[in-house]
C-alpha cells in the first residue's frame, strides 16, 4: 500500500463515520489547516480532521492508529517547530473547540481544548478574573500550559501547569478519560510537562484568579521600557541587580528588539498584579535603570497586553527559536544578550525573557513532570525573517545566540521551544523526574502514537 493510497483509505474511512466536511485533503480549507504562525513550516498531512467534539476526536484517533499513520494535533498552531502538522500523516484540527466557561463560585474555567490565551483572558475578565497565561493571546492555551507555561503572573500564581485542575483527554486507545487529583492521578501528573505527549486533550479545567483582596477589577499595572542601545550593558546589569529582590507580585521581563529607527533597543517589561495602590512605588525603579527613550506603564489588562504582541509577531514570517535556560542576567548572560543585539541579521529577530520566580519556584520539583523550579530566566532567541531571505544566515544567528549562552546555560531546558536536535537540553529537561515520566508515557502511550513536545531518549 503506497502512503498516498493510506491516507485516501483513511480520509474515505473518516468521512464515513464524522459529519460531513469535517475530512479536507486539499482545498483552501485544507491549506489554511496546514498553514502554521511560523510560516517556514511546509509540512502536508494526509488529512485534516477538523473537530467538533469529544467522538471526532476518538474517531481520529482510532484511524490514526488502525491505518498506522502519524498523528498531530493542532491547537493554536504556534509551535515553531511544525509539530502540530504530521508530515503525511492525520491532523486533528481543534480550532472549532474554543469554547470558555467560567464558574466564578469555584474560581475556575473549563476549556475546550482548541482555545486561545485570548479567549481565556476574555472570559476570565468578564467575571472579575484574571487567568495565567503567556504574552501572546494567540497561542493555544493547552500546548502553552501543559508544556509548562511562562508568563507575567507567574510570580503571584505560579506557572500555568500550577493552575491545572482537571485534563480531559483521549488515550491512544480512543477511550476517553478525565484525570484529576481522584482519577487517574500518575497521568494528571506527567501531563502537568509532560504535555500532549500521553493524549488529545479536549478540554482542561484551570484555575482564575481575583486580583486584590477578592475585588472584580483584573486590571494589572503593566507597560513597556525602552532603553537606547549604547546603554544595554549597564542596563542589563542594573536590573539583573535588582531582579532577585522583586515581590512575587512584580514580574520583569527585558530582551532585545529592532526600535522604529532601525537599531536595537533594551526593552524592560514590568507586571504588577497586586495592591493598585503599592504597584506603582514596586514598578517605577525599573524606569530607572539608565536614561529610558520610552517609559509607558499604566494600568491595563491582559487582554490588551495579548493583543499588542500578537500585533508585534503576526503569523506567516519564517521563525527559528532557540532558547536557553540561565540563572539570572550575571555578566555573561549580559555580554552574550548584547553581542546578540549587536549581530542581528533581521530587523524582526529579537531576543525575549520570560521569568520563574516567587509562587512558581516554592513548587516541590515532585509535584509536576515539569522540574526546573530553581529561579531562573528563560530566554528565547528568535530569528525571524521573511519569504525569499537567506533562511541559512538567520537561522545561523539563533543558535549562534544559543551557544553564546551555554557556558552560562542551566542544564535542561523548556520543551516547549525546543526542537528535535537539542538532546543536550532535552536530555536534562525533567531532571529527576525523567524515569517516572517515561514510565507513564509506557504506560498510557507504549506505540508513541503522540510526539507533542520532545521527550527524552530511552
Amino acid at each position: 500500500m503506497t502512503a498516498r493510497s493510506q491516507s485516501d483509505q483513511l480520509a474515505d474511512h473518516l468521512r464515513q463515520v464524522t459529519a460531513p466536511g469535517r475530512v479536507v485533503t486539499s482545498g483552501p480549507q485544507y491549506e489554511a489547516s496546514r498553514a502554521l504562525w511560523n510560516g517556514a513550516v511546509e509540512s502536508r498531512p494526509g488529512a485534516v480532521l477538523h473537530c467538533a467534539d469529544v467522538s471526532d476526536v476518538q474517531a481520529g484517533v482510532t484511524a490514526a492508529r488502525e491505518f498506522g499513520v502519524p498523528l498531530s494535533v493542532r491547537g493554536g498552531g504556534h509551535g515553531w517547530t511544525g509539530a502540530a502538522i504530521a508530515d503525511g500523516g492525520l491532523v486533528l484540527d481543534l480550532s472549532a473547540m474554543r469554547r470558555v466557561t467560567v464558574d466564578e463560585d469555584a474560581g475556575v474555567a473549563d476549556v475546550q481544548g482548541g482555545a486561545r490565551a485570548m479567549d481565556v483572558a476574555r472570559a476570565a475578565e468578564a467575571a472579575g478574573r484574571i487567568a495565567v497565561t503567556g504574552t501572546s493571546g494567540s497561542v493555544g492555551i493547552v500546548g502553552f500550559t501543559l508544556a509548562g507555561g511562562y508568563g507575567p503572573l507567574g510570580g503571584r500564581f505560579g506557572l500555568g501547569i500550577d493552575n491545572v485542575v482537571a485534563v480531559d483527554l483521549v488515550l491512544a486507545d480512543g477511550s476517553a478519560v478525565t484525570a484529576d487529583a481522584e482519577h487517574e492521578p500518575e497521568l494528571l501528573w506527567a501531563l502537568r510537562g509532560g504535555g500532549g505527549n500521553f493524549g488529545v486533550v479536549t478540554s482542561v479545567r484551570v484555575r482564575v484568579h481575583p486580583l486584590s483582596g477578592g475585588v472584580a477589577d483584573p486590571t494589572v499595572l503593566a507597560g513597556t521600557i525602552l532603553y537606547p542601545w549604547e546603554q544595554a550593558s549597564p542596563v542589563l546589569k542594573a536590573l539583573g541587580e535588582q531582579l532577585p529582590e522583586v515581590p512575587d507580585e512584580l514580574t520583569v521581563t527585558c530582551g532585545v528588539f529592532t526600535g522604529p529607527a532601525g537599531t536595537p533597543l533594551v526593552y524592560v517589561a514590568p507586571t504588577w498584579c497586586g495592591d493598585a495602590d503599592t504597584g506603582r512605588a514596586a514598578v517605577d525603579p525599573f524606569t530607572r535603570l539608565g536614561d529610558p527613550v520610552m517609559a509607558q506603564v499604566g494600568p491595563t489588562r491582559m487582554t490588551e497586553t495579548l493583543a499588542g504582541t500578537d500585533t508585534m509577531a503576526p503569523a506567516g514570517r519564517h521563525v527559528e527559536v532557540r532558547p536557553r535556560s540561565v540563572p539570572g542576567l550575571t555578566d555573561g548572560v549580559v555580554d552574550a544578550l548584547v553581542a546578540g543585539g549587536d549581530s542581528l541579521t533581521s530587523p524582526m529577530s529579537a531576543i525575549y525573557t520570560h521569568v520563574l520566580h516567587g509562587a512558581a519556584a516554592r513548587v516541590p520539583v515532585g509535584d509536576t513532570a515539569f522540574a526546573m523550579r530553581t529561579p531562573h530566566m528563560l530566554v528565547e532567541n528568535v530569528a525571524a525573517w521573511q519569504p525569499g531571505d537567506d533562511a541559512a544566515l538567520h537561522r545561523g544567528w539563533a543558535r549562534a545566540r544559543s551557544d553564546a549562552l551555554a557556558s552560562e546555560a542551566l542544564t535542561g531546558g523548556y520543551v516547549n521551544l525546543l526542537a528535535a536536535d537539542e538532546q543536550d537540553q532535552i536530555s536534562h529537561a525533567y531532571g529527576p523526574n525523567r524515569d517516572r515520566l517515561l514510565a507513564a508515557k509506557r504506560a498510557y502511550d507504549p506505540e508513541g502514537l503522540f510526539r507533542a513536545t520532545p521527550l527524552p531518549r530511552v
